[in-house]
């Protein structure tokens, strides 16, 4: 009996070795997920600034073209439908523009010294690059005076706004932007002359989104 365990344990002891040496059949572990970024999303609130130049363009030019330096705040919102996104923005810009000259009445300064938009937006994403339109409203504050003479007048001119340009979102919440603007504004006359300085406006600002 003694002689017959023996030999089982020894037969055991053998072919867990005999086990021990064979291959392992186990394939490789599988490959970890492959882990992608998040697309980025144009949806959300944004404020930012920007500045550029403001460049008269008026038909008559009965007070010349003022033009000068601008500078503000932006805020808006964004909503992204498939790669449409359109929107809503404001902004006011202090500005220099400024121009001095003779026309029929004798030596005249022209100043605008604000600009106001409320515009639309409208535009397709490429991923982070967004091109668009815009258009609405836009108003300036402008003063009219002739040194020369006790005459001076400050008004709000209204008019539309249109434009277009691109926007690039540097990381998930910030953005660069540059875009043209033309603004017709409306017509006026002053001591006789007509004024109907219409805006170029060139800009470039940076937002952050929310």
């Amino acid at each position: 009996m003694k002689k017959f365990l023996l030999a089982a344990l020894m037969a055991g002891v053998a072919t867990s070795a005999f086990a021990a040496d064979l291959p392992n059949r186990k394939g490789p572990p599988p490959a970890p997920a492959p882990i992608y970024a998040p697309v980025f999303s144009w949806t959300g609130f944004y404020v930012g600034l920007n500045g550029g130049y403001g460049l008269g363009t008026g038909s008559s030019a009965g007070f010349g073209n003022p033009s000068g330096g601008l500078i503000g705040g932006t805020a808006g919102y964004n909503y992204q439908i498939g790669q449409f996104v359109v929107g809503a923005e404001g902004d006011w810009d202090w500005a220099d523009l400024t121009k001095s000259g003779t026309n029929s009445v004798g030596a005249y300064n022209s100043k605008v010294d604000s600009i106001v938009t409320a515009r639309a937006r409208a535009g397709f994403a490429i991923d982070r690059t967004l091109l668009f339109v815009t258009g609405g409203y836009a108003g300036v504050d402008e003063k009219l005076s002739f040194p020369g003479l006790p005459a001076s007048e400050t008004n709000w001119r209204s008019g539309g706004v249109i434009g277009a340009g691109a926007e690039y979102a540097i990381t998930n919440n910030i953005t660069a932007k540059a875009e043209y603007l033309y603004a017709p504004l409306g017509k006026s006359n002053f001591q006789g002359v007509k004024d109907d300085t219409n805006l170029s406006l060139f800009r470039a600002g940076l937002n952050y989104k929310f």
